[in-house]
């Protein structure tokens, strides 16, 4: 009987101290065999339908984040989105957002210069929402520092006055208990946390579709995508997937069975998994008289002051991040507490 470790050992073989997930996921080995297959169908001028890696990876994301998949748009970019949602918003509408959150969640709100785009802390994110305001746009789990959004705050208080909710859950997928359903647009790119290849991302809309105007659709936004494919598409899809972008097949290829291997484990577990080696870390740091940024129940840990040392624990063979001069190491389901010890030890020389 497989258990999450046999899993997680078949899948990934890094060669280092891979503590680095909040930039990249490592890819298992079933997402790489099925990408090499890709390619090589195609090399062989015998391509294999990646089309249908698309929509097994879409339904496998819904099932993730716990929505049906007619309600998940595909494609590459949670910038592409986020630039849906800010076109949709009537002149005037008024955004709110968190400081220094992740640019592509925010900026093309600010692009918009007829919308009133207003910034505040991510903690005073609920607070913060009052009667006018159209939309809260934020991530679940701050890039630069782990700390994550009060989402069950944010959701009464944009109840409250009526407000849209878009959640960025790019670095909480595939760690985090997602509930899409109580949002009214989730995105996330999938090359984190969710072990895919770069070139995936997903976007869940309501049932309504959530009167976003599909301003990029090509012809996969067709309801019959392959008579779609000259002049302007005669009837769009009557779901989500009126928003996909033109997919990268081969990194779906990949996806598929990444997220499938997510599911395999359970993200409960990897949830738990991954909070047990961030608070060793954290107990560690203690020892060490270093005090992270608090964030409470995130698998993404940042140390102030710490980021110039990068490149020395490179050297050793430690791969973590320097993100606003903050040392930030992410622990995800192929790290052990030997991974948490080694960073310890290498920081106390």
């Amino acid at each position: 009987m497989e258990t999450f470790e046999t899993l997680v050992r078949a899948e990934f073989a890094a060669k280092n101290t891979y503590l680095n997930t909040a930039s990249t996921g490592l890819l298992p080995a079933r997402a790489v065999d099925a990408m090499r297959a890709g390619v090589e169908s195609v090399a062989a001028g015998q391509p294999q339908d990646m089309f249908a890696d698309v929509e097994a990876a879409r339904a496998a994301f819904a099932r993730l984040v716990g929505v049906p998949d007619r309600r998940v748009a595909a494609g590459a970019s949670v910038a592409v989105y986020s630039g849906l949602i800010a076109a949709s918003l009537p002149e005037g509408a008024e955004v709110l957002t968190a400081e220094a959150d992740f640019t592509s969640v925010v900026n093309p709100f600010h692009v918009r210069s007829d919308l009133k785009v207003r910034t505040v802390p991510l903690e005073r994110i609920p607070e913060s929402v009052r009667p006018g305001t159209a939309l809260v746009a934020v991530s679940a789990a701050q890039s630069a520092d782990g700390r994550i959004v009060d989402l069950p705050a944010l959701r009464e208080a944009a109840r409250e006055h009526g407000a849209r909710t878009y959640i960025d859950a790019s670095q909480a997928t595939g760690w985090l208990p997602v509930e899409a359903d109580a949002y009214d647009y989730v995105s996330s790119v999938a090359f984190k946390w969710l072990v895919c290849p770069r070139g995936v991302a997903f976007l869940v809309v309501p049932e309504d579709l959530g009167g976003l105007n599909p301003i990029f659709a090509g012809w996969v936004a067709g309801e019959h995508p392959w008579d779609s494919c000259y002049g302007p598409v005669e009837e769009l899809a009557h779901s989500a997937r009126r928003f996909d972008e033109s997919p990268s097949l081969f990194s779906y290829a990949g996806a598929r069975h990444s997220l499938e291997l997510i599911e395999e484990l359970g993200v409960d577990a990897v949830h738990a998994h991954d909070l047990a080696l961030a608070d060793r870390f954290r107990a560690g740091l203690a020892g060490l008289g270093q005090e992270p940024v608090p964030a409470p129940g995130s698998a993404i840990v940042s140390v102030p002051g710490l980021g110039h040392r990068q490149p020395e624990l490179s050297r050793a063979g430690i791969e973590v991040s320097d993100r606003a001069g903050n040392l930030r190491a992410a622990f995800h389901l192929y790290n052990t507490a030997a991974d948490v010890d080694r960073l310890l030890d290498v920081l106390s020389g």
